[in-house]
This record gives C-alpha cells, sequence and structure tokens, in this order.
C-alpha cells in the first residue's frame, strides 16, 4: 500500500515538475542537458541554448535559493548593498531612507498581478490580494493613482515598490513625456496618473481626487525600474504582422531617463502561459533581439499563477524565485546609483549656472527686441 501511494506521490511530483519547468519539452533541450557533463565556451552556444541553460540556472537553485534571497530582503536596509567607490565614505553619500522600486509598463501589462504575486511570495500573504487588478472584472480596471506597496509588510522595510498606470501602444511620446517627469520630480503614494480623455471621466469625482492625491505623501526618488511586458500579446501581434505593441515595449525600455548608473532596467515578460513553449521561447527571443539585451541577463519570466488561485511556492518555485531574484536585483542596482551628498560648493555652482542662463535669455530677449525696433525705423525711413 505504501508503495502505492508512493508511486502516485512520485507521479504527481513528476507531473508538477514538468508543468514549471516547461522549457524541458523544447526542441534542443536534449542538447542543452549534454551541456551539464561539461563546461562549454558559453560565447559559441547559440542564444536558445544560453537561455535554456538560465532556466535550468533558476530551477537548480530554486528550491534553496529561496529562503536565502527572502531572508536578504526580510534584513535589508536601504544602502546595505552600497560598495565604497571613487574613494567617497558611506556616510557621504545621498542614500533615501527607502529604495523605490517602479513598475511600469502598457495597459494590461500585468504590473498590478505582479505586486500581488511579491505580497505572496514575500509577504506571506497567500492569496489575499493587495492591488486591484482587470483580469476577472467586466470593466476596463486600469490603475488611476500611483501605489505603493510595502510587499514584505515589515515596519522596517527597506524598500517598497510602486505600481503606475499602464502606458498607451499607440501615445507613447505622451508615455514618455510622463516617465521622464516621474524619474525627474519623483513620485509619491496616491499620486494621481492624469492622461489626456481623463476630463470627463473625472468631473464627477473631483473631491476623491482632492483627498487622495495629498502631498503630504512622502515624495520618493525612483531608484530602480521594471519594465514589465505582456509576452504573450506581443508575440499573437507579431504573428499577425503589427509590430507596434514591439516597438512601443523598445522605445519605453531605451528610455534615456530610465537609465540608472549605466545599466539597463529589468525586464519582467508576464503571460508566457499563454502560450506554447516554443511561441514562449521564440517571442523571448525576439523580444530580446529587439531591444539589444542579454536573453539571460536582467530579463525574467514569470507567471501570476495567484490570478488563478494558485500559491506560487508550491506549483511553480521557479517563478516564485525568478521574482525575488529580480527584486534582488534591482536593489543592487538601487544601491549602486547612489550619489554624493551635494555640498555648499556644488549649490553655489548650481545657482551660478542657473543664473548665467538666465542673463543669456535677457540679452538673446534684448537683441530680439532691438532687432525688430531697428527693422521698424528702417520702414519708416
Amino acid at each position: 500500500m505504501k508503495s502505492q501511494v508512493s508511486c502516485v506521490d512520485e507521479d504527481d511530483c513528476e507531473s508538477c515538475r514538468l508543468a514549471y519547468c516547461w522549457w524541458r519539452t523544447a526542441a534542443k533541450f536534449d542538447e542543452c542537458a549534454k551541456l551539464k557533463l561539461d563546461f562549454p565556451d558559453v560565447s559559441i552556444l547559440t542564444p536558445r541554448l544560453r537561455l535554456l541553460r538560465e532556466l535550468e540556472r533558476l530551477a537548480l537553485i530554486a528550491p534553496e535559493g529561496l529562503n536565502e534571497l527572502r531572508h536578504k530582503l526580510l534584513g535589508y536596509r536601504s544602502g546595505d548593498f552600497w560598495v565604497p567607490t571613487g574613494g567617497i565614505k558611506k556616510e557621504d553619500m545621498d542614500i533615501p531612507p527607502v529604495s523605490t522600486i517602479l513598475l511600469v509598463g502598457f495597459s494590461g501589462s500585468g504590473k498590478s498581478s505582479l505586486i500581488n504575486l511579491m505580497y505572496s511570495i514575500l509577504g506571506r500573504s497567500g492569496l489575499i490580494p493587495f492591488a486591484q487588478t482587470s483580469s476577472g472584472s467586466r470593466s476596463n480596471y486600469t490603475t488611476m493613482y500611483m501605489e505603493e506597496h510595502n510587499v514584505l509588510r515589515s515596519m522596517r522595510s527597506g524598500f517598497c515598490v510602486y505600481d503606475s498606470r499602464g502606458f498607451d501602444y499607440v501615445r507613447t511620446t505622451e508615455a514618455l513625456g510622463e516617465l521622464s517627469s516621474w524619474m525627474i520630480e519623483g513620485i509619491h503614494h496616491n499620486q494621481l496618473c492624469f492622461r489626456y480623455g481623463d476630463c470627463t471621466t473625472m468631473t464627477d469625482d473631483v473631491e476623491n481626487i482632492v483627498t487622495r492625491s495629498s502631498s503630504k505623501f512622502v515624495q520618493r526618488r525612483v531608484n530602480c525600474v521594471m519594465v514589465v511586458a505582456n509576452i504573450a500579446e506581443i508575440y499573437n501581434a507579431l504573428k499577425a504582422g503589427d509590430f507596434k505593441p514591439l516597438e512601443a515595449t523598445r522605445q519605453l525600455f531605451c528610455s534615456p531617463a530610465l537609465r540608472k548608473s549605466n545599466e539597463n532596467p529589468l525586464l519582467i515578460l508576464t503571460h508566457g502561459d499563454l502560450l506554447s513553449t516554443e511561441e514562449r521561447i521564440d517571442g523571448r527571443l525576439k523580444i530580446c533581439e529587439c531591444l539589444d539585451i542579454s536573453e539571460t541577463n536582467g530579463v525574467y519570466d514569470i507567471v501570476c499563477l495567484t490570478e488563478y488561485g494558485f500559491l506560487v511556492e508550491e506549483s511553480d518555485p521557479v517563478s516564485a524565485y525568478a521574482l525575488t531574484e529580480a527584486v534582488y536585483r534591482a536593489l543592487l542596482i538601487s544601491d549602486r546609483g547612489h550619489f554624493p551628498k551635494k555640498k555648499f560648493q556644488d549649490w553655489a555652482l548650481l545657482i551660478l549656472l542657473w543664473l548665467v542662463r538666465f542673463i543669456g535669455v535677457c540679452f538673446a530677449i534684448l537683441a530680439d527686441v532691438c532687432s525688430k525696433l531697428g527693422q521698424k525705423e528702417k520702414l519708416k525711413m
């Protein structure tokens, strides 16, 4: 009887392992498995083999690595991952009290679902949703305000994650402008994300807008950005000959405003479970090629299983570890991007530069006025 039960359990475990190790049914996986026996030159491997090796790395580390990384994040304080560079001491660096990670992407990419997944994995909240999502709702719900989330659910958390309103594929110029203002001016909780065409929908909700978007919330400086992209939507559009979603994602990802410490933002691919194995791999390779980035470094394929009512740690430990590693990597980037505190000389130089620019503008206006007056005198003569 025990042997029969153990056989059933082994069969269930094997089927679960095939479910979350989806890439093992891909073509050329046997060739990738043979590479485990030696140390090949990675530079001569094809992009597909490098990707399969990266997915196998996540599957190998996930069982033990998840708790280790989660422990590091629980004890993290802003600036913990900073290392001395340039001969400047840590106390002379401008390190914020809380590191801020911003999620950006187009509507329906899964940013809010990713927030709920973070709560489930890092905050041990189970299946309780903390961010409202558009999945399963009949109305076209979209996040209208910036929302700050303490995904660790800890009073001593050293970082926070911001959920933002999704952009529109046909308004990339507007999206890049709004994104640039977030990176320059900073963001705060319940900050209204106002777009063209929102006037008619918000006229009846003015009182609520004024109440929610209070200026008393702390203004956060964005330290790292995660670009969330719907790989299923992009790939299906490519198959139909529509390159707009991919091109819009490229413009968003390659925006100069997102560059922190000469590093690319992190790329999170969602909804990969809606594609077949070959489509999922091919879609990731095409997206990374278009963005001109490595298919294995800083890119994560994550399925938000909490949307389907499954605990990720039990049903998909690879996605759970991948998300945790993405947050850990984001904090490494954040602590590498801190700048020295501005001293009196720095402020004096900045004021002097602005003064020189102001004087230059005044002289330009004066010259323009004088030229117009001179032209009028010539006409009178």
